[in-house]
């Protein structure tokens, strides 16, 4: 059947269009993506203002047409942290709900980190044992660790690239000090759960997704997306420890020239990297590798596990 997952999330609203039957690998078909940085439009109360609502409105539709035109008999619409912590989130779900017939379902960011974990067991397997899953959105962190396809422990922090920079890295490039009060933060935030990890033993690898993690690992020397999905590719931490004050001098124009970085996100990177950064060395890890599926795969995952064989 051809399925469609359509993720609005805190930078983008993300249709992904799939060949998907129980048992079998999904097979991408279609993208659809559209960059709204709700997370950004934001008013001080944490609403999503009209205007903003506007928008979403506008690219829901957008990607129903799509969907529409590539022959989707199953849409699987959900919504992450930026709706989820909006303080108007119920008007914004009725809003898109009235005016596009779409049931936003809002994930928590538990099952969020539940659901990447799924999607990196499926593509790494059992052979990978004990998996520690570290994802990097717009609006949060998520950090998920098992042996099962069910992790033992899943956490979602407000610590997400878009999020960071809105709220604390002002300048462009970056004001030093506020660089150094964002590692503090975030380098705390982290610590605080380390713990609940750490009494399940090391892992046996470590993966990471989301787009912050692939654009690092491609600016320290990871294969180009050319490549294809099946390109295994790392990022190590002491090649993101000297990225990160080289990222933190740059302009935004200056980091989207740099490989594998695209322009809408290079505002984001010393955020994300920061994130990344802390997350390696506060968990003890020194390389860990790309997982090319992440929370949308997860979603499709879980839906398939509850079709009937055959």
């Amino acid at each position: 059947m051809r399925l469609g997952v359509l993720d609005v999330g805190s930078n983008t609203v993300h249709l992904l269009v799939v060949d998907a039957h129980p048992g079998a690998r999904p097979l991408p078909a279609h993208s659809h993506k559209a960059e709204l940085r709700l997370a950004q439009l934001l008013d001080d109360d944490g609403a999503v203002g009209p205007e903003g609502i506007d928008k979403l409105v506008a690219v829901v539709h957008k990607a129903l047409q799509a969907a529409e035109d590539k022959g989707v008999e199953d849409l699987l619409p959900f919504a992450t942290s930026a709706v989820r912590e909006a303080g108007n989130a119920d008007d914004v779900l009725r809003r898109v709900r009235e005016e596009t017939g779409v049931e936003l379902k809002v994930l928590s960011g538990a099952e969020e980190a539940r659901l990447t974990f799924l999607a990196a067991r499926r593509w790494f397997g059992w052979s990978a044992g004990k998996l520690l899953v570290l994802d990097i959105g717009g609006g949060s962190l998520e950090i998920a660790y098992g042996i099962d396809e069910e992790p033992d422990a899943a956490v979602s922090l407000p610590l997400g690239a878009g999020r960071l920079t809105a709220a604390r890295l002002p300048g462009d490039p970056p004001d030093p000090d506020a660089v150094r009060a964002l590692r503090r933060h975030v380098r705390t935030e982290i610590a605080r759960t380390v713990g609940e990890f750490a009494r399940f033993g090391a892992p046996d690898h470590v993966v990471a997704t989301s787009k912050t993690f692939k654009q690092l690992a491609r600016i320290t020397g990871a294969a180009r997306s050319a490549e294809g999905i099946y390109a295994q590719r790392e990022l190590k931490r002491a090649s993101l420890e000297g990225w990160v004050p080289r990222l933190a001098g740059m302009t935004t124009a200056e980091r989207a020239e740099l490989p594998g970085v695209s322009e809408g996100r290079a505002g984001q990177l010393v955020a994300g990297a920061l994130v990344a950064e802390a997350a390696m060395d506060l968990f003890g890890v020194e390389t860990l590798e790309i997982c090319p599926w992440a929370l949308r795969e997860g979603v499709i995952l879980r839906r398939l596990d509850h079709l009937p064989a055959g």
